[in-house]
C-alpha cells in the first residue's frame, strides 16, 4: 500500500483529493496538512511514501516546505500540485529534488499514475510543465556528462525519463529486455549513478530534462 501525505490549505480540495485517491486499491492517504509548516512537522512524525504538496499556500509556502523536507529527509518523494504550470517554479522545485509536478486540474487517473511513477523512482511531469519554456535554454557551467553516452544509451535515458518500463523500452527499441538492461547498466556506469532517481536529478542539473520529457 502506498502511503500519502496530502498538503493543501483548502479543506474542500484536501477532502476531494483524499476521497479520489482512496478509491485506488493500493493508495492510502495517511495524513493531511493545511500548511507548509504542518507538512514539515508531519514528515518528522509519519512514515509516508509520497507527499502531495500544494505549491501556493500561505506561511512558508510549498516551495520552502519542499526544501525543508528534503533537507531533513532527502529520500522523500514529493509531487507538487499547482494551478499555475508556467513560470520558473516547476524548474525550481525539480532542482530541489521534487520528483513530480502536476496540475490541480489533472484527472484523478493522471494523479494516480503520477504517484505510481514516482513511487517506482521515475520523474513525472504533466504535459503543460514538460513543455514549460523555463526548462529550455538554461546556462550550464559544465560539460554535460550525457555527451559521453552512445546514441542507443541516450535513447534509453530518454525512455527512462519518460517513465517507461524495461519491457516497454525493449518493444519501442526492438531489443530484448536483457539488452536494454545492459544499456541501462552501461549508462549508469558512465554517469556514475545508481538508480533512476539519481538519473532524473542529474538530468535536471544539466538541463537534459527537456529533451527527455518532451
Amino acid at each position: 500500500m502506498i502511503s500519502v501525505l496530502l498538503v493543501d490549505d483548502h479543506e474542500l480540495v484536501r477532502t476531494g483529493i483524499e476521497a479520489l485517491l482512496n478509491t485506488a486499491d493500493d493508495i492510502s492517504v495517511v495524513g493531511v496538512a493545511k500548511s507548509g509548516e504542518e507538512a514539515v512537522k508531519a514528515i518528522a512524525e509519519l512514515a509516508v511514501d509520497i507527499v502531495l504538496m500544494d505549491v501556493n499556500m500561505p506561511g512558508i509556502g510549498g516551495v520552502e516546505a519542499c526544501r525543508r523536507i528534503l533537507q531533513q529527509e532527502p529520500e522523500t518523494r514529493i509531487i507538487a500540485l499547482s494551478v499555475h504550470n508556467d513560470g520558473p517554479i516547476p524548474h525550481q522545485l525539480l532542482k530541489l529534488g521534487v520528483l513530480g509536478f502536476i496540475s490541480k486540474g489533472s484527472p484523478v487517473d493522471e494523479m494516480i499514475h503520477a504517484i505510481h511513477q514516482v513511487m517506482e523512482g521515475s520523474c513525472y511531469l504533466c504535459d503543460e510543465v514538460a513543455n514549460n519554456p523555463a526548462f529550455q535554454g538554461l546556462p550550464g557551467n559544465h560539460e554535460s556528462p550525457f555527451a559521453k553516452l552512445s546514441q542507443r544509451e541516450a535513447e534509453v535515458v530518454t525512455l527512462i525519463l519518460q517513465g517507461k518500463t524495461i519491457q516497454e523500452m525493449a518493444e519501442m527499441l526492438m531489443l530484448r529486455d536483457k539488452t536494454v538492461n545492459t544499456f541501462r547498466y552501461r549508462l549508469y556506469k558512465k554517469l556514475n549513478i545508481k538508480n533512476d532517481v539519481e538519473l532524473t536529478r542529474l538530468a535536471i542539473k544539466f538541463n537534459h530534462i527537456d529533451t527527455g520529457l518532451i
